[in-house]
């Protein structure tokens, strides 16, 4: 008989205050917005002073609801259209569970492009803020799945295969774990050390597309080991909805990295605050 690690069997649902459930996944995205937005602050505290602190602060509500809005309708549309073409009040239904990562980063992607519109700001040393903080997010997210018991692995008989309560009775891959691992830990550290290189900070989108080619890359291998969604399953070839979702970011992010690689650097302005403290006094 083979040792199986034992699932740590904790309740999804931290506390309970009354009729108010607040749940481990709910946490994770509260702690991850609320780091990602303190480390977008301390990059921007640097050049080429991308926005300012009271700008951050204003995006973080929209990158709230493009995370969710986003992360749902990808959800309904990549995983389980089918299902809510015939229920759709369901859609509203999100403390059911359900949320895509991709879909998320478009609704991210998107309500960055509308904020830096309407508050004139450069769109990619933005844009480049916050693909080095998305890594904090997924490595939480990630750590919530895993205490809800879902997402998980392939069977395996690896040492440290786990049964899962929802995954039938054999041993599987704790496949959220990898994901926290390569998304968001390592993920988080290139990024970092990339931004802390003045020539790759000079050049705005270098550190989106590593962003879009690193977590392409991280998730397309992790869905080797990850059970697929079972309303959806094995696509063509074994692949899996995860994997051809990811291709595209690969494609799209090695191409952003060539490109701005390729133009040439932006010099070092002055931190726009201190643009405002330097402006002449007085009338023309």
């Amino acid at each position: 008989m083979s040792f199986v690690i034992a699932f740590p069997n904790i309740d999804p649902v931290l506390v309970h205050l009354g009729p108010l459930a607040i749940r481990w996944y709910s946490l994770a995205y509260i702690v991850g917005i609320l780091a990602g937005w303190r480390y977008m602050v301390g990059l921007a505290a640097r050049p080429p002073y991308a926005a300012t602190r009271a700008q951050i602060d204003d995006f973080i509500v929209w990158a709230t609801l493009g995370v969710v809005l986003g992360g749902r309708t990808g959800y309904v549309l990549f995983y389980n259209l089918e299902y809510y073409a015939q229920h759709p009040l369901h859609i509203l239904y999100v403390w059911e569970g359900g949320m895509s990562f991709h879909g998320g980063m478009i609704g991210v992607a998107l309500a960055g492009y509308l904020f830096v519109r309407s508050r004139k700001i450069a769109f990619w040393p933005f844009l480049d803020l916050a693909a080095c903080a998305a890594p904090i997010g997924l490595f939480f997210g990630r750590i919530a799945n895993f205490i809800n018991g879902e997402l998980y692995g392939r069977v395996s008989d690896v040492p440290w295969a786990m049964v899962f309560p929802r995954g039938g009775p054999l041993p599987r891959h704790p496949s959220q774990l990898y994901e926290s691992a390569l998304e968001g830990f390592v993920l988080f550290f290139v990024l970092h050390f990339l931004w802390r290189v003045p020539a790759v900070r000079r050049r705005p989108g270098v550190l989106t597309g590593v962003f879009l080619a690193g977590y392409g890359l991280a998730r397309a291998s992790i869905e080797q080991f990850r059970q697929p969604d079972v309303q959806v399953g094995f696509l063509p070839g074994g692949t899996t909805m995860g994997q051809w979702l990811s291709a595209p970011m690969i494609v799209g992010g090695v191409v952003l990295i060539v490109y701005f690689l390729r133009r040439a650097p932006v010099p070092l302005t002055p931190r726009p605050d201190e643009l405002q403290e330097n402006a002449p006094k007085g009338g023309a």
